[in-house]
């Protein structure tokens, strides 16, 4: 087991991750912190821990505490990642990582200098029907990947004091804090890294100064093509959050899987070989097997946990969502930003 503590109690940690940690096997939630003494007491009365603290310098002073959970607004990560590193804690910090690449390389630094494990909170790389696509292109069961789209969108209207609203604060709008889910998501299915990017980034329906609407065309290294559509001002029911890989033999296409709950579903259509020219182009060929992907559904929240936790008891430098890897997705987000505001093309 290892011993965790969470610095922020408010939204994701409460909603999910706190819950999360509550199903993991490995995982024991001793102490949780927010300068929220109210959010405090609530989470600890909740989840029924017994050690409270109000700064994020009383619970990294916790010698109990083995690895921390920061869940706090984005311009606070640096900060309170660094401290958490030169403490000693091994560090799980929600995405995206910081606000930019200077601060991210702060985080990145510590975690190496002062030798401590470090993972951030995309989640959906655990998400079961992910990671059968994963092994299916991989696999080559769609032959080569040559275009793949996500969508993540949701219903965020103006609230007074919300943080990811504020630019300083969360450092973008819809782009920020989902599109970033997407980008990390295609590069781990596809396998190869973004080199140039293009986007749209707007403010269309609400009065926040970050953009509530988002669309990014993606390159990546080996050719292939992406867009990742994101908004905030699309019903939450409207968006069936769809996830599509496309290859020379076939596609996997889901709905439902990209989100904070695990579950969705997932089609496969697949042909054996490369086909000759049909003039009539049908969309209901014989050569094509279709079939549905299952898994049994299982919480993302709990699986990432569970997995830093097991790569501290077994020191082993963890190999999927590293912080290295999160610096990449800031990378990509940075430059589509760029490339909204400048209307141009940008290499990576």
């Amino acid at each position: 087991m290892v011993n965790w503590g969470v610095i922020g109690c408010g939204g994701i940690a409460d909603r999910r991750t706190i819950p999360g940690m509550m199903e993991a096997e490995n995982v024991k939630l001793v102490a949780v912190m927010d300068i929220d003494a109210a959010a405090v007491d609530r989470v600890a009365s909740k989840y029924g821990v017994d050690k409270k603290y109000y700064t994020p310098e009383d619970l990294l002073a916790d010698p109990e505490v083995q690895a921390v959970y920061i869940a706090t607004p984005v311009y606070l990560h640096r900060d309170q990642a660094v401290a958490a590193a030169q403490a000693g804690k091994h560090i799980l910090v929600e995405k995206p990582l910081a606000l930019n690449l200077e601060q991210g390389q702060d985080i990145v630094a510590a975690a190496r200098d002062h030798k401590v494990k470090i993972t951030e909170g995309y989640m959906m790389k655990f998400q079961r029907l992910h990671q059968k696509a994963k092994t299916m292109v991989e696999e080559g069961a769609i032959g080569r990947v040559v275009f793949a789209r996500a969508q993540l969108s949701c219903w965020y209207p103006d609230i007074p004091g919300a943080w990811r609203q504020a630019p300083e604060l969360g450092g973008g709008g819809a782009l920020m804090d989902m599109a970033t889910h997407c980008y990390d998501l295609l590069c781990w299915l596809i396998g190869g890294e973004v080199k140039d990017v293009s986007a749209l980034a707007d403010t269309l329906t609400f009065k926040y100064p970050v953009d509530d609407s988002s669309t990014t065309l993606l390159k990546f290294d080996n050719g292939a093509h992406g867009v990742v559509d994101c908004f905030f001002n699309v019903p939450d029911a409207a968006g069936q959050d769809r996830l599509e890989l496309y290859g020379n033999k076939g596609s996997i296409q889901a709905e439902g899987t990209i989100g904070q709950v695990a579950g969705g579903k997932m089609v496969a259509y697949l042909s054996d070989e490369a086909r000759e020219y049909d003039p009539q182009q049908s969309k209901t060929s014989l050569d094509v097997n279709v079939r549905e992907i299952t898994a049994e559904p299982k919480n993302m929240y709990a699986s990432e946990v569970e997995y830093l936790s097991d790569c501290i008891e077994h020191d082993r430098e963890p190999e999927i969502n590293s912080a290295s890897e999160g610096l990449k997705v800031l990378k990509v987000a940075l430059a589509a930003y760029e490339s909204a505001r400048t209307g141009r093309r940008v290499a990576l």
